[in-house]
């Protein structure tokens, strides 16, 4: 298959592409995300004493215990959410398996752009970063930026822009792929992409 003037592999850029692969692989990468710091306090956490608030009976009010319990307001809270860890094991086969049907989703929709180099000059300046995109015509797209080496002034140069994200090939990640209307890649990095979708 070729993409511009650029031959790519079939079993990576021409895959079929099935939804459902990609929610499971999104739906994985999402929960590993996830702080799960979330915490409420049991009726044994809260600061309240444990003596009955009045006598079981005589008072014509209804018999209660202790005033920390989860009926009343400033109680603790029953079945409440505690620190937990959402991460779960997804098979590597499916996760390499996703992240190539993302990127013949974006092969197939002709969304996909090769560059031969990006020279924003020495200094970060984000008005050089909106020009390259105008040039390559992606500058109203949600553009996913693949580039072979960490560069400083590139990072600067395209951070402030909401629209644009950068990624080395290690980086690439289904989540990502499908986030971005245009994917552009630098030539140099297509061989670390098939080592990524084989490790």
């Amino acid at each position: 298959m070729k993409i511009g003037d650029v031959e790519v592999r079939d079993d990576v850029f021409n895959v079929k592409v099935k939804k459902h692969v990609l929610w499971e692989v999104i739906k994985w990468q999402l929960a590993k995300r996830r702080q799960g710091t979330h915490s409420t306090k049991t009726r044994g956490e809260v600061a309240y004493s444990g003596r009955k608030i009045l006598p079981q009976k005589g008072t014509g009010n209804a018999r209660h215990g202790e005033r920390g319990v989860n009926i009343f307001v400033g109680g603790g809270v029953a079945h409440g959410p505690k620190p937990r860890d959402y991460e779960y094991p997804l098979p590597k086969k499916v996760r390499k398996l996703g992240l190539k049907m993302a990127l013949s989703d974006k092969a197939q929709n002709d969304a996909v752009i090769f560059i031969d180099n990006i020279d924003l000059g020495e200094t970060p300046k984000t008005k050089k970063a909106v020009e390259f995109l105008k040039n390559l015509g992606v500058d109203k797209e949600k553009v996913l930026l693949v580039i072979p080496e960490k560069n400083e002034v590139l990072y600067k140069s395209f951070r402030n822009l909401q629209n644009v994200r950068v990624l080395l090939p290690e980086g690439l990640n289904v989540y990502d792929l499908l986030w971005a209307t245009k994917l552009v890649i630098h030539k140099d990095c297509l061989d670390r992409i098939y080592k990524k979708v084989e490790a």
